[in-house]
Order: structure tokens, then sequence, then C-alpha cells
């Protein structure tokens, strides 16, 4: 009669549990930096958050532009540069950022990128794209520093590129509101000809909380997404990963050590 154990099997489990202790591991593991990822962010929030508000100039020194920070500028909206930035939901609603160069400086050509604020995107047959409000003459606009235009993954970037790529030159009369999925801020100086402050300022309605949630009639709604915070959580994944591994290691340990009295028995036979 065979022996239910052999040799072979006894070694396959063994491979298997430390590959699976390798793998519960390096995932506990990869939760835990996901967690000190989360506090950074944090941190970098409450940092920014904390600092005196900025006045942006066209010579403001690029340590001054911190992420998250107050910032206030004054100048006027160059509304031919406006673009749509698509698929950006706000409540489960699908709609666009959109996204304005605010002249400071017309001597030096310096502009900073507002995002100003959620448009609903037309979802019934006929239905037209809201008017973009585009106020004249001169504007004091208040909001939070980020380092760039917030990113989101191109399903079709590789295979359809075009679909939502920046003209070459703004304003193109051939899309007079281009819409596009992210935005560089660099492809958008080349385009545009402006010299750009190297951050963009979300823009918060006077008064508003961290968030810049507004709703006031004729006015874009200025409701931005924060970052998820919640470090507790990729700690509690952690510790349920280290937990398999534990389990992993004990059952490798239980197998070995009878494969061992195993071995030793038939040695005494």
């Amino acid at each position: 009669m065979a022996r239910s154990h052999t040799p072979h099997r006894t070694l396959l489990a063994l491979i298997l549990l430390g590959l699976m202790e390798i793998a519960f591991l390096s995932l506990g593991n990869w939760q835990l930096d996901r967690a000190a990822q989360r506090e950074s962010i944090k941190a970098a929030i409450d940092t920014g958050r904390s600092t005196p508000p900025l006045r942006l100039q066209s010579d403001t020194a690029a340590k001054h532009l911190v992420p998250w920070r107050p910032a206030i500028a004054h100048g006027v909206w160059l509304h031919k540069f406006t673009v749509l930035l698509e698929n950006r939901n706000y409540q489960g609603r699908p709609g666009y950022w959109v996204a304005t160069p605010l002249l400071i400086d017309q001597g030096a050509n310096t502009a900073v990128l507002v995002l100003r604020g959620w448009l609903p995107r037309p979802m019934r047959p006929n239905e037209a794209l809201a008017d973009v409000p585009a106020p004249a003459g001169e504007q004091t606009i208040n909001g939070e520093l980020l380092e760039r235009v917030p990113r989101l993954f191109e399903l079709w970037s590789w295979s359809d590129k075009g679909a939502t790529e920046l003209p070459a030159t703004l304003p193109d009369p051939a899309k007079p509101l281009p819409k596009l999925q992210n935005l560089d801020l660099s492809d958008y100086g080349r385009a545009t000809g402006l010299t750009l402050v190297p951050a963009v300022l979300a823009e918060q309605a006077v008064g508003a909380g961290p968030s810049g949630a507004t709703s006031k009639p004729g006015q874009l709604l200025q409701e931005w997404p924060e970052p998820s915070l919640d470090a507790d959580k990729n700690r509690g994944y952690a510790l349920q990963w280290f937990g398999f591994a534990t389990i992993a290691a004990g059952a490798w340990l239980v197998i070995a050590w009878r494969a061992l009295r195993r071995k030793n028995q038939s040695k005494t036979l």
C-alpha cells in the first residue's frame, strides 16, 4: 500500500507554503508603505494649509509654491485658452473641470492656471453644455495651490492618444473649447505661449471650507476631492496579511517537522 505522504508531495507543499509566506509578507509591507504615504500626504496638507496665504506674482519663487497652501491671484481671465478636463465626476454625476489661465502680469506674459470648478456633462439627447462663466475685467481669485492638475489614468492612451490630446496651438478654431483627460503644465504653456506659474490654483469661494464648496447661482461648483487619508485601514489590511503569513509559516513548520519525524522513524525500522 502506497504511503499517503510522499517526499514529492511534502516538498511541493513546503514550496507552496514558502511562496505564500513571501507573498503575504510582501502584501503586508506594501500596505504599511501605503499607510506611510497617506500619513505623509496628510502632513503635507496640514503644513500647506497652516502656511500664511501667498499672493502670486510673476516673480514668486518656486520654494513658496507649497502644495495645499492658500493663495491669492489678481489678474484678468484669458477665456480663449479655457479647456475642459473630462471624467471629473461629482457625487456620481459625470462632468468636467473648467481650467482657465489668469493673467497676473501682462508685461511678463505670466499667468497661473486656475481650476475654476465643476460643470455637469450633458446627458440627454440634444442637451447642450451649460455656458462657462466668462467674467471680464480684473479679478481676485482665492484658492489652494496644487503641484499639478490631478491626473486620471487613460485606458485608451496607447491606442488613441489623439482622442484627448491638447491642440498644438491655443486657441484652436476647430476646437473652441477643447476637452481632454489630463493636462500637463509644460504642454499647456507651449500651446498658449504663456509663461505659467509652476503650480495650479484650485479656486475656492471666500469663506468656504477646505474643499472650497460653493453652489451660488451662475457659478461653477467648487468642491474639490480630498485625498484618501485613512492610514488605519491600510494598517488593518497589513495586520491581516501578516496573520496569513503567520498561518503559512506555522503550516510550513508542522509539515517540515512531520516529514523529519517520518524520516527518523524510517531510519530506525
